[in-house]
């Protein structure tokens, strides 16, 4: 309930001024993460976005002019005076810099030719270098997604005015005579190009964010042999600049080494087809495990070796032309000894084969004929049980998605969350336990429909969702220690009502997604009777866990987000505990700060913003202003404080 953080935004001046070098250089501290992510939206998207990260710090951190000095500034420095205050109230510094990253982002835009000599901006970045991973933003919504495609269509100038418009808030005026001083030829065309300005929040997304940042290794295989290249290189001129050394040298002892180059036995097993390892079909009915260890392997092609081989080959050492992917917090390094097969067979357009190596699940696919255009996937799957280990993604293809069920599956069937009472349309899976192909759910921003898959099987029916990864996401409902499956009436329509809110957690590796109504609260002023939702989706690495506060307010079609967080042990067996607010408007047209807390609240408070109270138990309401900023927090029953989610 605090108010969100804004960044001060400079106002520029009417045309930018040489500044002094230490002035310029407050600037690019003061605002450099805003000059970091104009420069990285400007950057055009086919240099990668590892790339385009390094160039647009490199462009900022070059922005510094040279051999600018104020005298006065020397002078007070000999002195022992104390210099001025940075980002003072000429902010001339900030503007001149800009216009310096603006210029050399649209010339690192500029396609290299033998006709001209290349501009620095064109050339990788010497600084900064990070060597051994790939550095890129966080990802984003559906919605985020959109909007980079679509400024991948655009030319440099036109993602310039978007940037100009969109982040540093200029007029269309501003626009032009920024982008003609930038020298871009026709400043008006750029303009227009620029777009909707309602999408314009998304540009302070952290997907836009080259500040905040995650790593992934590099091509692992590659640097391993360039490694051992160099290694190897380095030894024998080692050995040979010893050996002459010596008088009457020889080779000392390696006591209980292996030779040199000698053979990987478990490597080469794990590469052998011959090698996999196929469970018996019966195995899941007496196995004291019930997850993908027992799963037998099936498939029209699970007796095809060279198939089996090249997934293997490609597993071990992707090619550059391999798309890979993997969930959060999932290793992508070959196996350590023989997988198993689960599947092998065609799917729709491509050749599927699903192995399984005690950790992880991988899916090779490559297409009907020839091997071009292969695609190799990872998902984490270490501590899976039957509730888990239900099913896996084969394919996704024009919206549609297939599934592998499990063996001990006996029944499927198709629900959409967002019509809880319309009754399941029952899937007739084939000899392989393979689904007929079903409408994925709903991308953000059009959710109309969210489909989920009902598979019955070992005693229990379970609610299934496709959430962009192999596994899907397990859905439940009911306390923190206490999760079921969701079978009754009141919570599949709740479910209803939170769905469209599953975006928030897609392709982040959930395992699964509890929804618990922790609090029930009488509206003020007659207004009925709102609830108060905890979702919580648990990732397969543990440590990525993300949990909503959601306020359900009566006849409302969907729930509102009142709070979230990442990585909070909140709404969980080690923390089963949640408190959040949100702003109400009754319909006499005044506002209230809502608030509830879970059962281990004994009280609530509010401050700030103009508003002051307290109350008794975990439920508070009180009058406030439209869009107060407020502090809540609560006491729990033993007596300690405790704050809202965050």
């Amino acid at each position: 309930m605090t108010a969100p953080d804004t960044a001060t935004r400079p106002t520029p001046s009417a045309s930018p001024v040489p500044p002094d070098v230490e002035q310029a250089e407050a600037a690019i501290v003061e605002h450099y993460p805003r000059l970091v992510r104009l420069a990285y939206l400007v950057l055009p998207p086919s240099l990668g976005r590892n790339r385009r990260v390094l160039t647009a710090h490199s462009l900022v951190q070059r922005s510094l002019p040279r051999g600018r000095r104020d005298p006065s500034a020397a002078a007070a420095a000999v002195k022992g005076g104390v210099p001025g205050q940075r980002g003072g109230a000429d902010d001339s510094g900030y503007t001149y810099v800009r216009l310096r990253v603006l210029r050399a982002a649209l010339e690192a835009g500029i396609p290299l030719t033998f006709r001209a000599l290349p501009r620095r901006a064109q050339l990788p970045p010497l600084l900064p270098q990070v060597w051994g991973l790939r550095l890129f933003p966080r990802s984003g919504g559906a919605e985020e997604l959109a909007l980079d495609q679509w400024l991948a269509t655009l030319d440099g100038p036109g993602r310039a005015a978007c940037v100009l418009r969109a982040l540093e808030r200029l007029s269309e005026q501003e626009v032009l005579r920024v982008l003609d001083e930038a020298g871009v030829p026709d400043p008006a065309a750029a303009a227009r190009e620029s777009g909707d300005p309602a999408n314009d929040a998304l540009f302070a997304s952290p997907e836009f964010d080259p500040c905040v940042l995650q790593a992934r290794p590099t091509d692992l295989l590659r640097r391993r042999r360039l490694g051992r290249a160099a290694l190897v290189a380095g030894a024998a001129l080692a050995v040979c600049g010893a050996l002459l050394a010596l008088p009457g040298g020889g080779w000392g002892s390696d006591g209980a080494a292996a030779p040199l180059y000698a053979r990987n036995a478990a490597a080469e097993q794990a590469l052998d087809p011959a090698k996999l390892v196929r469970a018996a079909p019966a195995l899941w009915h007496t196995s004291s495990r019930t997850d993908f260890s027992t799963w037998p392997a099936r498939g029209d092609r699970a007796g095809d070796t060279e198939l089996l081989r090249r997934a293997l080959a490609v597993w071990a050492r992707p090619g550059p032309a391999v798309v890979a992917s993997a969930t959060p917090g999932t290793p992508a390094g070959p196996p350590m000894g023989p997988a198993q097969l689960l599947f092998a067979g065609a799917v729709d357009q491509a050749v599927v084969v699903l192995m399984y190596d005690g950790l992880r699940v991988v899916r090779y696919a490559e297409p009907r004929t020839g091997t071009a255009g292969a695609a190799l996937d990872f998902a984490r799957t270490d501590g899976a049980s039957a509730d888990t280990a239900t099913a896996l993604v084969l394919s996704r293809v024009d919206g549609n998605v297939r599934y592998l069920t499990a063996p001990w599956v006996t029944g499927t069937a198709l629900r959409d969350l967002l019509k809880p009472a319309a009754p399941v349309v029952a899937l007739k899976p084939d000899r392989h336990g393979v689904t007929p192909p079903v409408a994925g759910p709903a991308p953000a921003g059009s959710c109309t429909s969210w489909n989920a898959l009902a598979v019955t099987g070992d005693g229990a029916t379970r609610l299934i969702t496709d959430l962009g990864e192999l596994t899907p996401a397990r859905l439940t409902s009911g306390a923190p220690g206490a999760e079921r499956d969701v079978t009754e009436a009141a919570e599949l329509g709740d479910w209803s009502r939170i769905a469209c809110l599953l975006p928030a957690v897609r392709s982040h590796g959930v395992r699964t997604v509890n929804a618990w109504t922790y609090a029930k609260q009488p509206l003020p002023e007659g207004g009925g009777t709102a609830a108060w939702l905890c979702t919580r989706a648990e990732t397969w690495q543990g440590a990525a866990d993300r949990v909503q506060a959601q306020f359900l307010a009566p006849g409302a079609p969907m729930a509102a987000q009142a709070a979230r967080s990442e990585g909070s042990t909140a709404c969980g067996p080690r923390e089963p505990r949640v408190l959040a607010g949100v702003l109400w408007k009754s319909r006499a047209g005044q506002w209230y700060v809502l608030a509830a807390g879970s059962a281990q609240f004994a009280s609530l408070s509010v401050s700030g913003g103009g508003v002051s109270g307290s109350a008794n138990g975990n439920r508070l309401a009180v009058k406030a202003q439209a869009g107060a900023q407020v502090d809540l927090s609560g006491k729990l029953t033993d007596g300690t404080k405790a704050g809202v989610l965050r």
